[in-house]
């Protein structure tokens, strides 16, 4: 372990859900954790790539695909960490640490077993040794796995910097990220940092606004704004059992695939904006009903903090707010200086910071690990 923790310049890479790009931060981080946000940038995937990366996602591909694509992907993370000290006007040489997610292609969170031994599992792509080859740059990654083999879901794992960036010892807050798929923490003083996914965020909305409008997005909700909301159909697709499954839990596209959309759409109503309208309200919906069946028993929330691509749509926003009413005040991370596009970027710089100087990094009442751990695997240039 390095005899002291000092600051350091790190970049933190993040491909969520919606696969849609790389975010990219570069951050210095000091020993008391506070931070200075140096720049950022996003890399998107060439159209053919998105194509390879969804046909994986839908499970119709090849080992040899996903030999290859994992390579691939490390090579264009790797570009979003060169654009981005370029952009930043530093060399490599200056940026101590790379801390990146990778690109997850599947995520099973859940005990299963062959020969009595579970089959509990993650898997995120984009290899490390190409990011740290291409870059000269220490490089930290494959976060998840030590939390799933202390029994944890893997995830949520930004629940960790969460912790840091926005711990209150007066303020109760939940802090929502709305990226392709939804996820809450949970700071509180009257119980242990909590977390879980509540549902889907944009999947379901990205995957509509691309079949009926050819859009990779409904962007600032202008397509769900000139729908109604069909209340049947809500409440059918509100049937889907994960949401009243108890925490710890995590999802991701294995549960909201392209073909659990398309079983979805066949009760949809005939015009899609209607379609859409719902869909967006399904999401504000499952926000919600987490919080009364999940978090307002265990404790007052005073605020909602928003992140990730739904904190941009105007008619989510709105929808939460009727949800929520006046008791809770919703915000954004731009409130507190913080972008809201970049924070889950900024949570992998934190914890591959953490992780070189050997602190533990998970937190077991987020993931339900057994006990905390280090996570994160290490590639010298």
């Amino acid at each position: 372990m390095p005899e002291k923790i000092d600051s350091k310049f790190v970049i933190g890479l993040m491909s969520g859900t919606s696969a849609d790009g790389i975010d990219a931060c570069l951050a210095e981080i000091n020993p008391d954790f506070t931070f200075k946000s140096l720049e950022t940038f996003i890399l998107e995937y060439p159209e053919n790539i998105r194509e390879i990366l969804f046909r994986i996602f839908e499970n119709k591909t090849s080992v040899e695909e996903i030999c290859a694509m994992n390579f691939l992907i490390g090579e264009y993370f790797a570009l979003a960490v060169l654009e981005l000290i370029k952009k930043a006007g530093v060399a490599p040489e200056e940026v101590d640490l790379i801390g990146s997610h990778g690109q997850t292609i599947f995520h099973k969170p859940a005990d299963e077993y062959i020969n009595s031994l579970s089959t509990k599992s993650t898997l995120q792509i984009g290899e490390a040794a190409i990011i740290a080859e291409r870059t000269g740059i220490t490089t930290i990654s494959d976060f998840r796995s030590a939390d799933i083999a202390a029994g944890g879901q893997g995830a949520p794992l930004v629940c960790f910097a969460d912790s840091l960036l926005f711990k209150s010892s007066t303020i109760s807050r939940a802090i929502q990220n709305i990226g392709g798929i939804a996820n809450v923490t949970v700071l509180s003083s009257e119980i242990n940092a909590y977390g879980l996914d509540t549902g889907p965020g944009n999947v379901m909305i990205d995957y509509c606004a691309g079949k009926f409008f050819n859009q990779k997005y409904d962007k600032d909700g202008i397509l769900a704004a000139q729908g109604q909301i069909d209340e049947n159909w809500l409440e059918y697709l509100f049937s889907e059992n994960y949401y009243s499954l108890k925490p710890p839990k995590t999802t991701g596209r294995e549960l909201f695939s392209a073909e659990y959309i398309e079983n979805m759409l066949l009760t949809a109503p005939e015009n899609p904006y209607d379609i859409m309208a719902t869909i967006t309200a399904l999401t504000a919906k499952t926000i919600f009903e987490a919080y009364k069946m999940f978090i307002f028993p265990k404790t007052r929330i005073d605020e909602i903090i928003l992140g990730g691509g739904g904190a941009y749509n105007p008619v989510l926003i709105k929808m939460l707010k009727k949800h929520f009413g006046n008791s809770v005040k919703i915000l954004s991370h731009e409130n507190f200086g913080i972008s809201d596009k970049f924070k889950e970027a900024l949570a992998f710089a934190f914890l591959a910071y953490t992780t070189y100087y050997k602190i533990p990094n998970n937190l077991p009442s987020c993931t339900g690990a057994k006990h905390s751990k280090i996570l994160g695997k290490i590639s010298y240039p």
